[in-house]
């Protein structure tokens, strides 16, 4: 059982390693298609072609409401919050840098 533990362990330390590359990977081509859009906005051009892909520039506005800030104003009783409260189960991966001594 415990050889059994030990495979486990170890395919998952490469499981680990690919996914934190893979995220440091993604992390630096966002932060390249940042910069490319940037460049877009900046043309001032609507709209340009490319010999593979077609971009476009849309200028709009977006108006949000502050709920949190609307429900603080309306003071709801914690009875009402808890009626419209739901809870769903989440699962979560983070990934990090190891540091090395």
């Amino acid at each position: 059982m415990k050889n059994t533990a030990r495979v486990i362990q170890f395919d998952l330390v490469a499981v680990v390693d690919e996914l934190g590359l893979i995220k440091a990977q993604i992390s630096a081509l966002k932060a390249r298609e940042d910069e490319l859009k940037e460049e877009l906005i900046a043309s001032g051009e609507a709209e340009a072609e490319g010999s593979l892909f077609r971009a476009t520039v849309t200028q709009t506005s977006r108006t949000t409401t502050d709920w949190k800030a609307v429900a603080a104003k309306l003071e709801p009783s914690r009875q009402l919050i808890t009626a419209h409260t739901t809870e769903v189960p989440a699962v979560s991966v983070r990934v990090s840098a190891r540091k090395t001594s």
